[in-house]
């Protein structure tokens, strides 16, 4: 290879990423994909993870693994911190690299909509991390209401809180009634996990807003179907440890989902360029930045491709091209045999919107191996109604009035061991269908 060739750098190892590497594969350029994470992360079945579905293992697969036959790419563990412009250099955690052309697709993280106070009580879902953590929650909810004798303290155990009816809130709120109805429903002895509350909370008037009202209504329908407590209208105004209030109601949880907004990266805001209020950073219609970065934007993996393009059109001193977004349409998955789709010319809803549902996110997830064990997994948990992943790994969630037993006998309580699946408090994961570039 020779060492004029010029040096593309890819902050991310997303779907916009990975893409942008691998459409320049056969184009004369070094190519360096740098991620502060080992793998990329199927986003869209991270849910499943969150509720028991699926292991991480299962939709997450090793960046250099996919990378391995590609000759003309090197994958680089780090962090990038800033760039400066003028010496073409992005600065790392450890050291810098140079670039020729620098592609930015670093993704987005939770929106609190400048409540982070709310972020401890109230995880969002973006990383593998996340989802454990989720998972800890919830089955430990069911723990805690297992063994507590107060029946007002055993409801707030067995009630869950989404925030926000979004394709993440639709989906883990189906998730959730299906876990207390079927998965658990004979695992306890002194409560009847059926009899847990679901409420999905949505500031809006309708559930996924960012469908047709026909298929937003549907939607609804079908939540309420499977037990969901579906309340639209309804702006969060407070949480607690205990509680969730919505305006002059007060909800008593012990366990708040949040899927109410995503926001762009803390990477974005280091570029030191115009960005909108949400965080993510403006665009040229040729995914330029003011002339410097070719970015990935939501359509991640279609402006990927596009970046490849004029980033080989560069080099032939061509002039850009501007982008043009092709909807491809939009699918929702919200229980077994529940979910919606639009296509444009096609709408669906119930059993033919859910295998259509799961065909394409078959399809696109990366790796056979990754393809055959969720086909796998799906196929047991259709016939069992079983979700095999229900591993509670990090410690238990406890009522905060309650001291822990050694503090009852009166003895030193002991650290608590570090878990290699304590949750991430870093930014999110490069997204598949929320990028924020």
């Amino acid at each position: 290879m020779s060492l004029v060739e010029p040096r593309v750098v890819i902050v991310g190892g997303g779907f916009g990423g990975l893409n942008v590497a691998r459409a320049l594969a056969s184009s004369p350029v070094r190519l360096t994909l740098i991620d502060r994470r080992n793998h990329h992360l199927f986003q869209p079945l991270l849910y499943q993870v969150a509720t028991a579905a699926l292991n991480p293992s299962d939709i997450a697969i090793p960046i250099r693994r996919i990378l391995r036959r590609q000759k003309n790419v090197e994958v680089l563990l780090a962090e990038a911190r800033s760039v400066d412009f003028a010496e073409k250099r992005l600065v790392l955690d450890e050291g810098s690299v140079s670039y020729d052309f620098l592609v930015v697709a670093t993704g987005a993280r939770h929106s609190y909509f400048g409540r982070e106070d709310w972020m401890p009580m109230a995880p969002g879902l973006k990383s593998i991390g996340d989802a454990l953590e989720i998972r800890r929650r919830v089955l430990s909810a069911f723990e805690q209401a297992e063994r507590e004798p107060d029946e007002k303290k055993r409801d707030a155990w067995l009630t869950f809180v989404v925030v926000g009816a979004g394709p993440t809130g639709v989906e883990l709120s189906g998730a959730l009634c299906e876990i207390a109805q079927h998965a658990l429903a004979r695992d306890f002895r002194h409560i009847n996990p059926a009899q847990a509350r679901v409420i999905l909370l949505e500031g809006s008037d309708r559930v996924l807003p960012p469908y047709v009202p026909d298929l937003s209504e549907k939607a609804r329908q079908q939540l309420v179907r499977l037990g969901v407590d579906v309340r639209t209208g309804q702006r969060v105004t407070g949480i607690d440890a205990e509680s969730v209030q919505v305006g002059e109601v007060r909800i008593d949880t012990r366990t708040v989902l949040w899927a109410a907004g995503v926001m762009g990266s803390g990477f974005a805001r280091a570029l030191s360029v115009p960005v909108d209020r949400a965080g993510r950073v403006i665009v040229e219609a040729n995914l330029t930045i003011a002339g410097h970065v070719p970015g990935v934007a939501p359509a991640a993996v279609q402006q990927a491709q596009h970046t490849a393009l004029n980033i080989r059109r560069a080099l032939r001193s061509d002039p850009l091209l501007p982008f043009r977004y092709r909807n491809k349409g939009s699918l929702s998955t919200i229980g077994r045999s529940a979910a919606v789709a639009d296509f444009g010319w096609l709408k669906l809803s119930g059993p033919p919107a859910w295998l259509a549902w799961l065909v394409l996110h078959l399809l696109f997830l990366v790796g056979f191996r990754n393809r055959m064990i969720v086909l796998f997994q799906w196929g047991w948990s259709f016939v069992s109604y079983d979700r095999g992943a229900r591993l509670i790994t990090g410690p238990l969630q406890r009522d905060p009035t309650h001291p822990r037993a050694e503090r009852r006998r009166g003895a030193a309580p002991e650290a608590p061991e570090a878990s290699e699946d304590a949750p991430e408090v870093a930014e999110a994961e490069t997204p598949a269908e929320a990028s924020a570039f």
